[in-house]
């Protein structure tokens, strides 16, 4: 998949109305069923962005995430993308999320070109309300993760995450300490589940109608 192509194709897109949670209850853990949908007072969740950043690697494009650290907060050892809560300095959402992509991958803000985002998330667990921002980068990132908050980079193609046959279930340990049967992405054999499985699936079912329909 040609970046060069695909990026205005995606930028447009993004700028049309989003599928939101339509496709994304096709990735939500049990406890967050249609039923359960609708959660308590939102007004005081903390603003947060992340970053879904989209580059050429090995000729062909690239998303990359990170693995969190065992440190005992909400979301230790899972897989997300960088991101974090909104300053006081940040001139909106779109600053936060280059800003924390640049503290914990390294990769420099003033060289990520943001192409739309995607629709808001609710977290309950963190009580976040997430703004996710899809970002391009020309080249290939020298990546330099922050040892505090990354474990590990996990970059992944594409067309690999494009695959059907990546979606799975199990039974998933939660920060929490209780087991929730969930849907998964298998990246390589790491689970990618939970709010950002669900960011990555209106991801793709736009990436699919930008190609799709070529607008």
């Amino acid at each position: 998949m040609n970046i060069n192509t695909l990026k205005p194709l995606l930028q447009k897109r993004l700028g049309q109305k989003l599928p939101g949670d339509e496709v994304r209850r096709k990735m939500a853990p049990e406890l967050r069923m249609p039923k359960n949908w609708n959660f308590g007072d939102m007004t005081k969740a903390r603003v947060a962005g992340v970053l879904i950043l989209i580059y050429p690697k090995q000729n062909t494009t690239h998303i990359a995430y990170m693995q969190r650290p065992e440190d005992g907060y909400a979301h230790s050892g899972q897989i997300s993308f960088p991101g974090g809560g909104r300053e006081e300095q940040d001139r909106d959402i779109l600053h936060t999320a280059l800003r924390e992509a640049e503290e914990e991958f390294g990769v420099p803000q003033n060289e990520v070109e943001v192409l739309g985002q995607l629709t808001t998330m609710y977290i309950p667990v963190s009580n976040s309300m997430v703004y996710p921002v899809v970002g391009y980068l020309p080249h290939q990132p020298q990546f330099i993760p922050d040892p505090k908050e990354v474990a590990e980079i996990i970059e992944v193609p594409l067309e690999y995450l494009r695959q059907e046959s990546i979606i799975k279930a199990k039974k998933i340990q939660a920060s929490s300490g209780f087991a929730i049967q969930a849907p998964y992405y298998d990246l390589y054999g790491k689970t990618l589940w939970g709010a950002t499985a669900m960011m990555t699936s209106e991801f793709l079912v736009v990436l699919e109608e930008a190609l799709k329909n070529k607008i």
